[in-house]
């Protein structure tokens, strides 16, 4: 039995891997297959074929549930109960309406997230008639970077959208409202100023956390404990079944009532209403079934495996919703456990506490280590220290005081509000002691490795955590080497990797030699989210870049420079230079842009033009670059009146990439300017359904007619090609996988 589920869990793991999905018709011979090996008792590759069978459908449902095409930017009038904690982000509230239904019986997506700038904040539980214009799941597509159109569909939500205006149709009701209400409360009360922490812990909803105090959790590798995780679900069941044991062995617990199955239920009970009251993520789901199973195993009076109970605990995750392997936070909760289970199993004699929990951050160190690898996630170099101070901090101190004073809170305010303020204050402690950790030793990003390499670092981590003197044990910190520290293969002489990042509505582009680096643009920052901080910088730290030479800011603009602060703490450019100097944070130290300015690394040459009495957009400082004789002009946001000055100015245009000025507004690249650069290609950085409309018809139209290829961020990801070989740009998005948008035919 036990080999039937790990491989149906097997067979639905395997989506992952499908670079588009079979037709339905090969779904069910393969289903019909899977069954036939079931009744023939060949149980394991049936349960695998069954699994992935299972995993493929649910795939189908979840792709036709995604907004029709001809919907795509329509305003519609649609109506729909407010799901799970809507979070509110500077001037703007999201949430996710389910239940979507339109007056006009149109097929919308059973789940769609809104984002509303500047309007009320709509409940949980709440009914509303809204106009929205909806989009399509579409995210941003890197090298690193959170996959987005991956969570969105394992979230079940199949559109996007930014309401225009509403009208609320119902109260709220439900749990969702209960959660709502505990989450306000304690943002309003804002105990020791950490209300934002203390409703991640007691509901589960981040979105009071702040950028600076992710970046630092992320930073320690202290995450896990930020938001209701597994662990925190097993403290609290056992907490109660202790203090049930406890009263029985007193004789304090009702005789009429038999202690063991009380325990058992009333843990039970405890454990999903936690559960609930967290949202039910992945890590609470398995923390549950895990609870669940062995107490009634316990019940059973046989003796239970606790890697029995991890693999039925993921086999009903993956039954319940297959989709959960696209999530991040599905690997790291059972890799995690299941690292547990191989680091301490087949050892003799038992530990003492402090060497057991020093063993357990040991473990989490080293053998998660691939495993973030393999998800492009940086590692935390203090996490060990920083979860062995935080680990019994939180589990005994801070979470079981932020629960008994919630619960204590909602009979009477005045009895739970010193362990709230005593929670939030050994919060503010350990932030500080976090603090001093983060600046000892930030989160590193190592560079994106090979799959070879990655696969000899998994083997290497489980033989280093294998007991001592175990043969081979020493071998593993061996093979952990070549992934953690990749070949980085670097541009040959005279040649330039360039790199167009995919940042929405916005520009940067890295241009890489064989031992210098220019960063041009920074990408934008709008409210909370900066694409320097999010995109750029992991981005430029993935590809093995540890010296920023140049940091080239055209102008100031905010889809330009926003990222530029972000960029400059992360990596420190040896040079800021741009065509609006006055208008950048002063943080940056940028100068001038000099017009005619040429410099030359490793056989690839460099050149600036800028006019010094221009400003906003045509103060844009333009770069050309050449290698081999093949050239790429960066333009920056320059408009037509800019453009026709440079090529009545005789300046040697001509080259066969360009980054179309301004994203391909109507504004820039004229028939003159065209002409005059005769580009192979033109380089579109935009977002996808942007407000501005770029690029425009008209500019596309004249790129055409000249036999101009555009190459759009939008719809081909992240571009990337060497100049001075004459390759076409390739995007990120053709690196197939069935649940991404596929980028157009050519």
């Amino acid at each position: 039995m036990r080999a039937a589920l790990l491989s149906f869990a097997l067979g639905v793991l395997f989506l992952r891997a499908f670079a588009s999905l079979p037709s339905l018709p090969l779904l069910a011979a393969l289903a019909a297959m899977a069954l036939g090996l079931l009744l023939t008792r060949f149980l394991a590759l049936g349960a695998c074929g069954l699994g992935l069978a299972w995993a493929l459908l649910n795939a189908h449902w979840a792709l036709d549930d995604r907004l029709a095409p001809a919907l795509e930017q329509r305003v519609l009038w649609i109506e729909g109960q407010i799901s799970g904690l809507p979070a509110v982000d500077a001037d703007a509230v999201v949430f996710v309406l389910a239940g979507a239904t339109s007056r006009r019986d149109l097929k919308l997506p059973a789940r769609i997230r809104l984002n509303w700038h500047g309007g009320p904040r709509p409940l949980a539980g709440e009914r509303w008639r809204l106009a929205a214009e909806l989009r399509g799941p579409a995210g941003l597509v890197n090298p690193l970077g959170q996959d987005r159109e991956a969570w969105l569909l394992a979230q079940g939500i199949g559109a996007t959208g930014s309401v225009k205006d509403g009208q609320r149709l119902a109260a709220a009701s439900g749990l969702a409202t209960w959660r709502d209400g505990i989450r306000q409360y304690l943002q309003t009360r804002n105990p020791a100023g950490q209300g934002g922490l203390l409703a991640a812990l007691v509901v589960g909803d981040g979105s009071g956390i702040t950028d600076a105090q992710w970046q630092l959790f992320q930073d320690t590798g202290t995450v896990h404990l930020m938001v209701i995780s597994g662990q925190h679900i097993s403290l609290v069941a056992l907490s109660v079944y202790a203090g049930v044991v406890l009263l029985a062995r007193r004789g304090l617990w009702p005789s009429r009532l038999p202690w063991r199955l009380s325990a058992a239920v009333l843990t039970i009970a405890t454990a999903l209403g936690y559960g609930l009251l967290a949202g039910f993520e992945v890590p609470v789901q398995r923390a549950c079934v895990m609870v669940t199973l062995g107490l009634l195993w316990q019940l059973g009076r046989q003796q239970v495996r606790l890697a029995d109970a991890v693999l039925l605990a993921l086999v009903l995750v993956l039954a319940a919703n297959p989709l959960v392997s696209l999530l991040t936070g599905f690997w790291l909760s059972f890799g995690a456990v299941l690292l547990l289970l191989w680091s301490f199993a087949g050892r003799l004699g038992r530990l003492p506490w402090w060497a057991t929990l020093g063993r357990a951050q040991w473990c989490m160190a080293v053998g998660l280590a691939p495993l973030l690898l393999a998800l492009g996630l940086p590692l935390s170099l203090s996490g060990p220290l920083a979860n062995a101070l935080a680990v019994p901090l939180m589990d005994l101190a801070i979470v079981p005081l932020a629960l008994v004073g919630t619960l204590l809170s909602l009979l009477w305010s005045p009895l739970g509000e010193p362990a709230l303020w005593l929670a939030g204050g050994l919060l503010q402690g350990l932030l500080w002691v976090l603090t001093g950790l983060a600046h000892l030793a930030a989160a590193w990003q190592p560079v994106l490795a090979p799959a070879w390499t990655l696969w000899l670092a998994g083997l290497g981590a489980l033989l280093a955590l294998l007991p001592a003197g175990v043969p081979l044990r020493g071998l593993g910190a061996l093979l952990m080497l070549p992934g953690l520290f990749p070949p980085v293969p670097a541009p040959g002489e005279g040649l330039a990797r360039i790199t167009v990042l995919d940042v929405g509505q916005g520009l940067a582009v890295l241009v890489r030699t064989r031992d210098h680096a220019l960063l041009y643009d920074a990408g934008p920052r709008q409210g909370s989210y900066d694409s320097g901080a999010r995109v750029v910088l992991p981005n430029l730290k993935g590809t093995g870049i540890d010296t920023l030479d140049v940091m080239l800011l055209s102008h100031a603009d905010a889809d330009h420079a926003g990222g530029a602060l972000a960029v400059a703490r992360g990596l420190p450019p040896g040079r800021v230079l741009s065509g609006e100097v006055g208008r950048l944070q002063p943080q940056l130290r940028a100068r001038d842009c000099e017009d005619g300015a040429r410099w030359e690394w490793n056989g690839v040459g460099f050149t600036t033009w800028w006019r010094p009495d221009a400003d906003s957009n045509a103060a844009s400082c333009v770069l050309r670059v050449e290698a081999r004789g093949e050239r790429l002009l960066l333009t920056g946001d320059i408009d037509a009146r800019r453009e026709a000055e440079l090529v009545a100015s005789g300046k040697p245009l001509a080259a066969e990439w360009l980054v179309a000025p301004h994203h391909g507004s109507r504004s820039g690249s004229s028939a003159g300017f065209i002409d005059a650069v005769q580009p192979r290609g033109v380089l579109i950085s935009r977002g996808l359904n942007n407000r501005y409309g770029h690029p425009h018809p008209q500019v596309l139209a004249r790129y055409r007619e000249r036999g101009v290829l555009p190459y759009d961020t939008a719809a081909l990801g992240a571009l990337t090609w060497t100049l001075g070989r004459w390759e076409v740009p390739r995007g990120q998005r053709q690196e197939r996988h069935w649940w991404r948008i596929p980028p157009p035919t050519p």
